[in-house]
């Protein structure tokens, strides 16, 4: 197990480049089971959990070529389906929450999907129901061997209906659309989700031949044709990481400048920062942080204090949550961070106290941050990351706090962001993998 040693409370400086959105790739490489014929997908992210991906694909028989540095073609004329029954596949699968969304593109396609319970982040609850109620509508009939912990779904061809989403699942939609292109007849997909990722995977899919309307909408619209042809395709930024950087520049009073933002697909990121008193610029695709001392949390109009939730887009991503709650412990002022979705994904704060943060957890999903403007500085300690999304954020409070901190189970952060180290080396900061 590999960690990182941190000497806190240093100032950065320079220009920082996003990888890769993490979850479109995941997305985007399921659908490249769609074809035949060859899909090139650039600006991919080196991290674990996309290399797994890719890992998976190559052992049904898709033939990956890596192109340029971040650029792949996906081949998928030649599968092998029966590796979905081998135990090499479970193990593999289960290791990856984005495994799930092959299931759409093999039943679309060949006619059947084989998956265990996908593995991921242990956040809370995370039902699968959206997605197979969905492909169950499509005409799909559904097992689950509860055994093996094994979804199974089947159908000679799926035929296009009217669905109204119980949830605004992003992946579950994204393997309803995968499923529904390829369908016979119009899919009508209520509640949709419509993130920045499945705007993009509609979009590839509609490069490919397929007829989607709606894109950007909850409401969309797909007439399914017989087949797809090949393309060529270009991630956006991670606007996770992006956040995640804003956010590090607060804390640490850098000067940082974030490159190549696609700044209008952010949405209300950077207003909700703004929200917590930090001044960022936008210049052209940039996004400038200047050094700051201090910033101060607003209140609602009537004076109460400020609550800070999570909802479906165009609402505030659940991911950036944790990293907003980190930024609040050295803000003048308090908030109320509402984690709606998971009800695990705050636990983490107990190490934030351990620091010297002030910080109330109410219950699963909510705390009370008390920012006390940089009067008492968090402090270095020793700490096991639990998850991707509170790895960054603890790192994003050890490289703020004083003294030498050490981050344990770093693997979890990989799996989502790529040489974060080697690039946070480069704007000043004392890190280390050890």
């Amino acid at each position: 197990m590999s960690s990182f040693e941190i000497i806190g409370g240093k100032k950065l400086k320079g220009e920082i480049i996003s990888q890769g959105a993490k979850n479109e790739a995941l997305q985007v490489i399921c659908a490249t089971l769609l074809t035949p014929e060859m899909v090139t997908i650039s600006n991919i992210p080196n991290i674990r959990d996309v290399n797994k991906l890719i890992e998976l694909l190559k052992d049904f028989g898709v033939k990956i070529e890596r192109k340029n540095e971040g650029e792949c073609s996906f081949q998928a004329d030649n599968l092998d389906l029966d590796f979905m029954y081998t135990d090499d596949f479970k193990r593999k699968a289960t290791s990856l929450r984005g495994s799930i969304m092959i299931i759409g593109p093999l039943l679309a396609r060949f006619g059947k999907g084989y998956i265990p319970k996908p593995g991921g982040d242990k956040i809370g609850r995370r039902r699968l129901d959206t997605h197979f109620i969905g492909l169950h509508k499509l005409g799909a009939e559904f097992n689950f061997n509860a055994a093996d912990s094994f979804y199974e779904v089947k159908a000679k061809r799926l035929q296009g209906t009217y669905m109204h989403l119980d949830e605004a699942s992003v992946t579950g939609t994204a393997n309803i659309i995968m499923a529904a292109v390829l369908a016979k007849g119009t899919t009508t997909i209520y509640n949709a989700a419509c993130e920045p990722y499945i705007q993009q995977l509609c979009r590839m899919l509609t490069k490919m031949g397929g007829r989607i309307n709606g894109i950007g909408s909850n409401l969309l619209t797909i007439d399914g044709v017989e087949s797809l042809g090949g393309t060529s395709h270009r991630l956006l930024p991670d606007m996770i990481e992006i956040g995640s950087f804003i956010g590090l520049a607060a804390m640490t009073q850098s000067e940082i400048t974030i490159k190549n933002v696609a700044y209008d697909q952010l949405g209300i990121i950077p207003d909700v920062f703004k929200r917590l008193g930090i001044k960022l610029e936008r210049k052209g695709d940039d996004i400038f942080i200047p050094e700051q001392k201090h910033y101060e949390i607003e209140t609602f109009i009537d004076g109460s204090i400020l609550t800070i939730a999570d909802a479906i887009w165009p609402g505030f991503t659940p991911d950036l949550l944790s990293v907003i709650l980190v930024v609040a412990t050295q803000a003048k002022g308090s908030v109320l961070i509402h984690q709606k979705m998971f009800e695990s994904r705050l636990f983490f704060v107990d190490k934030l106290i351990d620091m010297g943060a002030q910080i109330i957890l109410c219950d699963p999903h909510r705390a009370t941050v008390i920012g006390l403007d940089r009067q008492f500085p968090l402090r270095g300690v020793e700490m096991v990351t639990p998850d991707i999304r509170a790895g960054i954020s603890l790192l994003i409070a050890a490289l703020s706090a004083q003294g030498k901190s050490v981050i344990h189970n770093i693997e979890q952060i990989d799996r989502g962001y790529q040489d974060i180290e080697i690039r946070l080396q480069k704007i000043g900061a004392q890190i280390k993998r050890i």
